[in-house]
């Protein structure tokens, strides 16, 4: 009986996967974006989402990253639960609790002092474009904008990665008050590169598994 239950835990198939397929993309999901984040912060860079909003207020207030990101995706959760489901919940709430914890060790461990701004950009878009893919694919999120995206792609079925740059834009706008125009730039440069990456690789009719 304990044999066959364990096996369920890692049986998984072509539209549905299994607790394991799902524990590792979250795992490896906000390892991914904790360090597409240290790479930013390496550049002195900023980020869309919930996760610019939590730089916004890292820069604003000191208090750390990975708290301020932890507190910001707080009042996200009501809606993740009404219209997502539970499942969808659960799996946000570990995503984005091991990427808090994480950002608040990775930087012990791995020293990224000095990033130029745009290759930090574009590395730090890309690696988290693709942790971000990883807990898509998996009906997990890092919370705030993407939860709201990924309801509006649902529901309306427009691309999740085009309506979180639309948010994250704004978002990025109102770093002029934190940075220089150029560190702004490449900001951007980062959430077009993040988003894109999304929009182009994130698709229902491509991927059915849940």
């Amino acid at each position: 009986m304990a044999s066959n239950a364990f096996a369920g835990l890692l049986n998984s198939s072509a539209d549905r996967h299994s607790l394991f397929d799902d524990a590792q993309g979250i795992v490896a999901g906000s390892m991914l974006a904790v360090l597409g984040v240290s790479l930013l912060s390496g550049a002195g860079l900023l980020a869309g989402g919930t996760a610019g909003l939590a730089f916004l207020a890292h820069y604003a207030t000191g208090f750390s990253f990975g708290l301020c990101f932890f507190a910001v995706n707080l009042p996200f959760y009501y809606l993740a639960f009404r219209r997502l489901g539970p499942a969808f919940t659960i799996k946000t709430f570990a995503a984005i609790a091991l990427t808090s914890i994480l950002s608040e060790f990775v930087p012990g461990f791995i020293g990224i002092t000095h990033v130029n701004p745009i290759a930090g950009a574009l590395f730090g878009g890309l690696v988290i474009g693709a942790g971000m893919l990883a807990l898509f694919r998996h009906r997990a999120s890092l919370g705030g904008i993407g939860i709201l995206a990924l309801y509006i792609q649902d529901r309306l079925g427009w691309r999740a990665g085009l309506v979180q740059l639309g948010f994250d834009l704004v978002i990025l706008a109102l770093s002029f008050f934190v940075a220089s125009p150029f560190i702004i730039a490449c900001s951007v440069l980062g959430a077009v590169v993040l988003n894109l990456a999304i929009a182009i690789n994130h698709r229902k009719d491509r991927y059915i598994a849940v």
